[in-house]
């Protein structure tokens, strides 16, 4: 695949705003070493504009890291405290990237990842889905999957917990997104 938009069925550039009520993100970590433990955050927002090289798009992404769920409400609010998001202090995280380049048929976005007061650019891979005709709307909607992998020590969350000798949580943390775009319609 080629990077001209004609290549991308349907593709248009524009603005496009997050759809937080179809999209997801979400995180995998492992718990205790044996498992792996699910996380999501019900709070974002951000836009995409797809630039006539799709190359040249960007993406700007905000988090409210209170509204972090995994399920177990004890565990959440163990990760609002100092011991991980500290979100008090820093109630956001952002991810603001610039520019894509392709990766075989996938994408990758070299973005910057802020969280915890501490940036640093974190490669995103990523799918376009489908761009195409909302048939409840009547506008125009693209579909996006992605994922990284970060090591959580590097945004100074630094729980140390061992039990019987055994990290209670890995430094590795999966990261995946699914995003629902609409186009925003000029005025």
């Amino acid at each position: 695949m080629s990077t001209t938009a004609l290549e991308i069925p349907g593709y248009v550039a524009g603005t496009w705003d997050i759809d937080p009520a179809h999209s997801e993100v979400g995180f995998v970590v492992r718990h205790l070493v044996v498992t792996k433990v699910r996380g999501r955050f019900a709070e974002f927002s951000g836009s995409i504009v797809t630039a006539a090289n799709p190359l040249e798009s960007s993406v700007d992404i905000s988090v409210e890291l209170n509204s972090i769920t995994t399920n177990q409400e004890q565990r959440d609010g163990h990760l609002r405290s100092a011991d991980f998001f500290e979100v008090e202090t820093y109630p956001t995280m952002t991810y603001k990237a610039t520019g894509a380049r392709q990766d075989g048929d996938k994408f990758v976005l070299d973005g910057e990842l802020t969280l915890k007061g501490v940036t640093k650019v974190v490669p995103l891979t990523f799918e376009v889905n489908g761009i195409g005709e909302n048939p409840l709307s009547g506008g125009t909607v693209a579909g996006f999957s992605g994922s990284a992998v970060i090591n959580r020590k590097d945004f100074n969350v630094n729980f140390e917990g061992v039990q019987n000798g055994i990290a209670i949580v890995s430094d590795k943390i999966e990261i995946h997104v699914e995003v629902e775009a609409n186009l925003r319609q000029e005025a």
